[in-house]
């Protein structure tokens, strides 16, 4: 009993012309297999599944073909076949990933200096290039600058930006395009054709879309598709079944949950979509596809050349798109992509997207300016169907913006004693001759009156307070404050300290002495 093989591997490119969406490297390789211009090493640079590896080993057949045509390998000579079998000398596969140090290197080096038993070039390819370590970059290094005639070194990847640029500057880079939603689905229609697989077109369009450029994934998607529903017409909801997905028209009813504001229904959809057995975070990626979708409708004029959507979807998106600002649609796709970032790592999915559905549906919840548009936006709504909007402060804003109970102030003083005039006219300048850090501490003092008309020195509660009421020399402190004040006015001075938890405070509180006698200035030396 012969072992099935995926789909990916059964239909691998054999030539040239197999491979789609490359052509623009595919047509500089011919070029120069024809012209016998070839370079002794190559990068290959893109994302999985677009075709490194298999246009590596194309290239290593056509260079050792005995009958090439047109820059192809003729697939019948015995190298042909050989490599194809995996049972060539002359091509030598290295994962990297797994090969990724010095003594690895070591022996290819050591290899290059042997020609090739057969055919005419010894070609290796390098995949994962970049996992390889300093040490065994360095060692590559001069090998790769000037390997002996018949070796190429193919070297492939999918994070060029790690790879040293001394290797770089060594090698001729080819850069490998994701491959188009149309290239992708007419590559699966023709091989379901082979398989003698019914697949409707919707689902073939489907599968290509979630592949995200990468024709290797597209036909893994579809192999699983097939397999789950073996026998059967491959439809586009046994293929949303397999993939999790949702369908549009779940998006479509979403939407217009956000639009009416409803959380409950917002809520018992995304119930249904549990129990459906859907995937949270590709149900949440997809839908943020959707939303760029609804951008587009709603900014571009010949939008059915950018989105690739039926007749019927395209009808629903431009009635969402009218009652929907472009700023709106902007701040949904903000939170969902947000949103699908978290969900990766996150062990409560549902409640997550739960808090983000209630977040969307009530733009008062967020104080970020870009949900101030979709607030106006909700009042000017509310105004139009007639409904009394009151204003409605968040809870952080009623908090701090509550009437305080007023504050009595304390009624000016009948008399106040001359020796207090005397030192609240002179204050400044007997703080200005203190040494510090008493100068420091009381340069932000007030200065009232007190029991027995003393003088009350207000300070803000804190560092200055606690220097003359609660530090280890603070009775000092204070004697040594009063004994200046007193050699002032030459009078026994008793000063009352106080404190307050802002500056605001103290007018609410206390009479202001400075306001009612003139203070001199003093001009401090710097």
């Amino acid at each position: 009993m012969s072992s099935y093989q995926a789909l990916y591997r059964k239909f691998r490119p054999l030539t040239f012309d197999d491979v789609k969406g490359q052509e623009h490297i595919v047509t500089t390789l011919q070029n120069q297999i024809e012209k016998d211009r070839l370079s002794h090493a190559y990068l290959f640079c893109g994302t999985r599944g677009t075709g490194k590896t298999t246009i590596a080993k194309i290239f290593a057949k056509a260079v050792n073909c005995e009958h090439p045509r047109g820059g192809n390998p003729c697939g019948e000579c015995a190298s042909c076949q050989r490599i194809a079998a995996g049972a060539s000398m002359n091509v030598i596969e290295i994962d990297a990933a797994s090969n990724n140090g010095v003594d690895n290197i070591r022996e290819i080096v050591e290899q290059v200096a042997y020609s090739p038993a057969e055919g005419k070039y010894k070609v290796y390819i390098i995949d994962e290039v970049h996992m390889l370590s300093i040490g065994a970059f360095n060692a590559l290094l001069k090998t790769l600058e000037e390997p002996p005639s018949y070796v190429i070194f193919i070297l492939a990847t999918t994070e060029a930006h790690k790879i040293p640029i001394t290797i770089l500057s060594r090698c001729q880079r080819y850069d490998f395009k994701r491959i188009s939603i149309d290239t992708i689905a007419d590559r699966l229609s023709e091989l379901a054709g082979k398989e003698q697989v019914e697949v409707e077109p919707r689902a073939i369009r489907y599968i290509a879309k979630c592949g995200d450029g990468s024709m290797r994934d597209a036909l893994s998607l579809m192999d699983q598709a097939i397999a789950f529903h073996l026998g059967e017409k491959l439809t586009y909801d046994m293929v949303l079944d397999v993939l999790g997905a949702v369908d549009q028209e779940i998006f479509s009813r979403l939407m217009r949950h956000f639009i009416d504001q409803n959380v409950t229904g917002c809520i018992s959809l995304l119930e249904e979509i549990v129990m459906q057995g859907r995937e949270l975070t590709q149900f949440v990626s997809d839908f943020t596809w959707y939303l760029r979708n609804l951008l587009l409708v709603k900014t571009s004029e010949e939008v059915e050349e950018v989105i690739d959507v039926t007749s019927e979807q395209l009808r629903l998106l431009q009635e969402e798109a009218e009652q929907l600002g472009a700023d709106t649609i902007m701040r949904y796709i903000r939170i969902f992509s947000e949103l699908s970032g978290k969900l990766r790592y996150a062990a409560a999915k549902r409640i997550l997207v739960e808090m983000t559905m209630i977040k969307v549906c009530r733009p008062a919840m967020e104080q970020d300016v870009t949900s101030l548009a979709e607030r106006i936006s909700d009042i000017e709504r509310k105004l139009e169907k007639g409904i009394p909007v009151t204003a409605v402060q968040p809870a952080y804003v009623q908090d701090s913006a509550a009437p305080a109970e007023p504050k009595v102030k304390r009624e000016l003083p009948a008399a106040i004693p001359d020796d207090v005039k005397e030192l609240v006219s002179r204050w400044q300048g007997i703080v200005a001759g203190m040494d510090q850090p008493m100068k420091t501490h009381l340069k932000s003092a007030r200065l009232s009156l007190g029991g027995d008309n003393r003088l009350m020195i207000v300070l803000q509660d804190g560092i200055a307070y606690d220097y003359f009421t609660k530090g280890e020399d603070h009775e000092k402190n204070k004697q040594i404050l009063e004994n200046l004040l007193s050699q002032a006015v030459q009078k026994e001075v008793k000063v009352i300290l106080q404190s307050i938890d802002k500056a605001e405070d103290f007018d609410g509180q206390y009479v202001d002495l400075s306001s009612l006698i003139r203070m001199d200035i003093e001009v401090e030396d710097e």
